[in-house]
């Protein structure tokens, strides 16, 4: 049996959830803090959970296709998105990306904004604030983002089938491979790929949980 497709799929999470995880983290404070079109940007940093996963590779298609201006533009200086990892991570990052954008939006609302004022009159700069004050206080919400983007990634097909295609060795993932596995008859192949997915995305729920649980616990004998 072929293990390249579990290499490949942990390959391309890791990426795409630091990917993400910057991303989700600006994005969520920016959103956070507008005044004006907030319910906006919030729609449409939200939309790709929402749509389904072929529209979101036909739309990244389209974006990053040969004949697409980035596309094209990119393929000047030799660079390829389509069918190549490249388009696997980012189709990863596009559909997860709001997952941690959204947790790490909720836990900054948390935050008592008696502190954020406080340090704004000491003085504190707005980077500063956010990295020694705002991700601190919301790292629960953070972390739980995070393993939410990597499960995410990890269990991606439709949007990476249609950028990245199916190819083994280089773009075939491990949900791509149970597919693969059931086109072709082959039930065995796709029940070990799908107990290996199933079991890593349970025990990334048991950690999250268990983090929350001694979170609370913490306060509580607070």
């Amino acid at each position: 049996m072929d293990f390249r497709p579990f290499a490949l799929s942990i390959q391309v999470a890791l990426i795409s959830t630091i990917i993400t995880f910057f991303l989700g983290l600006l994005a969520a404070n920016w959103t956070y803090r507008l005044k004006r079109g907030k319910g906006i940007v919030d729609t449409i940093f939200t939309l790709p959970m929402i749509l389904p996963p072929t529209v979101a590779g036909f739309f990244l298609l389209q974006m990053f296709g040969r004949n697409s201006f980035i596309g094209g533009f990119l393929d000047n200086f030799g660079i390829r998105i389509v069918f190549t990892l490249t388009g696997a991570v980012i189709a990863s990052v596009f559909v997860a990306f709001p997952l941690m954008y959204r947790t790490a939006r909720g836990a900054f609302e948390q935050i008592d904004q008696n502190i954020i004022y406080a340090a704004e009159t000491l003085g504190f700069s707005k980077f500063k604030i956010f990295w020694t004050i705002k991700v601190p206080m919301a790292k629960a919400g953070i972390l739980a983002g995070a393993v939410l983007s990597f499960a995410r990634a990890l269990g991606e097909f439709g949007a990476t089938i249609m950028l990245a295609g199916n190819i083994p060795g280089r773009t075939q993932t491990m949900s791509i491979a149970v597919f693969t596995a059931v086109s072709a008859g082959n039930n065995q192949v796709a029940y070990i790929w799908v107990a290996i997915l199933t079991s890593m995305s349970f025990v990334m729920i048991m950690l999250m949980n268990f983090a929350a649980s001694h979170k609370r616990k913490r306060r509580g004998g607070g």
